[in-house]
């Protein structure tokens, strides 16, 4: 006995949805890919502070930190995340810290981001930072603010 197609259709159209709207990478407390559980995109952390520029990270230099995968582009800064992974991770999991001040969470844009007082802040777009840069520390404040809430949120 064949279903009809309408009910397969159906069928199809809701396990896209729980899959969807399950676990997505917004639910966690650091931003990361939806497939494969990668921060930053799998850009290296700590090129930003080495290079002054993203660099994406290569699987060879992997680690695990805070539930997700982070790549990195060399073995000794993979080496140095590894001692330090506060200095080196985005601040506020690494999602966009313009959408953390204004009280929600964003994806980011790699190539969007500035080092501020030895503290790394991924923004979601180039046209978003140039917001972000009219009042860094204002902006970081009401980041720092709304953080403990919406990380808590993230958690759950």
């Amino acid at each position: 006995m064949s279903m009809p197609r309408r009910t397969v259709l159906s069928a199809a159209v809701t396990m896209v949805g729980a899959v969807l709207t399950g676990p997505a990478h917004a639910s966690k407390r650091v931003n990361q890919t939806f497939f494969g559980g990668v921060a930053l995109n799998g850009y290296d952390p700590v090129a930003y502070f080495t290079d002054g520029r993203p660099v994406e990270g290569l699987r060879e230099y992997s680690q695990s930190w805070m539930g997700a995968t982070w790549r990195f582009a060399t073995a000794r800064n993979h080496a140095a995340f590894a001692v330090q992974p506060d200095i080196y991770a985005p601040q506020f999991g690494g999602y966009c810290a313009f959408g953390i001040a204004q009280n929600y969470t964003a994806d980011v844009d790699p190539s969007a981001w500035r080092v501020v007082d030895n503290r790394l802040y991924l923004i979601s777009s180039t046209s978003i930072l140039a917001d972000w840069l009219q009042d860094v520390p204002g902006n970081i404040a009401k980041a720092r603010a709304n953080w403990p809430g919406l990380s808590a949120t993230l958690a759950e």
